[in-house]
């Protein structure tokens, strides 16, 4: 995502303060999503990942994180079943939110000036209207972030902040996935260090200087954090080192 707000504002709630906050469980993803969905008035959330990318008629639409209390599964059930199809042809070729109206008292969701720049659904497949927020992060990543309501009222900036924050909790849920395959072996400092500086452009012989080490030793421990990561190559490590919070 390539958005940019004015403001830049640090504190709880801001998207700097998020993008620092590093997720060790699913439960420290919950309360972003709780203050997402307050921002913008919904009544649920509700955070669904495609599995069975890149086999033909294997993908399929699975609900990681709701709030839908009791009636999750009749819910998350009515909602693939109705716009499942819909949302998985529709990651492959826009990132564009969806909007929908429901059938329940009249539910609507309504993107004002910013409509042009979501794809509006067919009402009244399901009771609640909605936004869902597309998020695609490769085979293991791609999902929606939705917020269901029974009015929604969507200004420009409201949609662009929350699709910002959209693709940091499927970040987070990709990261804990990843963070619970890699080998028990944690990295060490040095490790970290050494994977950091590398990440920052620096050549093997920059960072022996930068921490006094010989290029040998660097080498040895981008090497073992290489392996540790379970990467074919210090760039993939770099990369999953990130994802996993080591470095950033």
């Amino acid at each position: 995502m390539g958005y940019s707000r004015s403001g830049t504002a640090d504190g709880p709630g801001s998207i700097q303060y998020l993008r620092l906050q590093r997720a060790s469980s699913r439960s420290d993803i919950f309360p972003k999503l709780i203050a997402m969905q307050k921002n913008l008035k919904a009544r649920n959330f509700a955070v669904f990942r495609i599995t069975g990318a890149g086999l033909p008629n294997k993908r399929k639409l699975v609900c990681e994180l709701e709030n839908w209390g009791t009636g999750a599964a009749e819910n998350g059930n009515r909602f693939i079943n109705g716009y499942g199809e819909i949302l998985l042809d529709h990651i492959e070729v826009s990132l564009l939110p969806l909007i929908w109206n429901g059938s329940e008292n009249a539910s609507f969701a309504d993107a004002g000036e910013f409509s042009s720049l979501t794809r509006r659904l067919e009402p009244n497949v399901v009771p609640f209207s909605g936004v869902a927020f597309p998020v695609r992060l490769g085979a293991l990543g791609n999902g929606y972030v939705t917020f269901l309501a029974t009015s929604m009222e969507l200004g420009s900036d409201a949609i662009i902040d929350q699709h910002v924050r959209s693709c940091q909790v499927m970040m987070d849920l990709l990261a804990l996935d990843e963070r619970r395959s890699v080998p028990a072996e944690s990295l060490s400092e040095r490790e970290i260090a050494c994977l950091q500086l590398a990440g920052d452009g620096r050549i093997s012989e920059e960072i022996a200087e930068k921490l006094g080490l010989s290029v040998h030793t660097v080498n040895a421990y981008l090497g073992s954090a290489t392996i540790k990561l379970d990467s074919v190559n210090r760039i993939q490590a770099i990369a999953k080192a990130i994802r996993l919070g080591y470095i950033h």
